[in-house]
């Protein structure tokens, strides 16, 4: 897929370049982007060099994940990072972490929204789905601002540096944010169990 940018009021989300190694070693030196999401920890600068010059762009060019780097402004400081990763034609995935200095101001949940519009309108998801381990309530309060309506808790649900680890899951639906979906959706009548 051609690498795309997406952009909202107050922010600039592009495809991950050469240039922002700098800035993502130094988001990924923070101990809770290492304890919570799936970066190397330690964090060692070859891994931020491989980030920005092989792994996020063989996403977008293989079709199989879609990381963006989530700017203030087109010329402004890395914030966020989010990214897609796909799950099955129907179904993706958004994971994401925030600088540290510019957590609490809401880009992350801003830039989620932006991939989540994206991924409903030009790629047809059908559904997208947030996975955090249990205890990030940073990634929760993130997907709830997003509107992520949270699902509940799956056993071993994630493997995090070796292990399995219950997380949470949670779900947005193109029709959460008033748009069409590509197949039509009949929920269980009286909710699930």
């Amino acid at each position: 897929m051609e690498p795309k940018t997406l952009s909202t009021d107050r922010l600039v989300l592009r495809p991950f370049v050469p240039a922002d190694e700098a800035e993502v070693y130094a988001a990924a030196q923070d101990p809770d982007i290492q304890r919570w999401t799936l970066v190397p920890s330690p964090y060692v600068r070859a891994d931020a060099h491989t980030w920005v010059t092989e792994t996020a762009p063989n996403g977008w060019r293989n079709g199989t994940a879609f990381p963006f780097a989530v700017r203030l402004g087109a010329d402004g400081p890395l914030v966020a990072s989010v990214g897609l990763h796909i799950n099955s034609p129907e179904s993706h995935e958004v994971g994401y972490w925030a600088v540290r200095e510019h957590r609490g101001r809401g880009y992350t949940a801003e830039a989620v929204l932006a991939v989540a519009r994206w991924a409903f309108t030009e790629l047809g998801t059908g559904r997208l789905e947030w996975r955090a381990e249990v205890g990030n309530a940073g990634s929760r309060a993130v997907a709830e601002k997003a509107g992520f309506r949270i699902e509940g808790t799956l056993r071993a649900g994630i493997i995090q540096r070796g292990t399995y680890r219950d997380c949470w899951i949670g779900a947005l639906l193109p029709g959460d944010l008033g748009l069409p979906s590509r197949q039509p959706y009949l929920p269980a009548v009286g909710g699930t169990s």
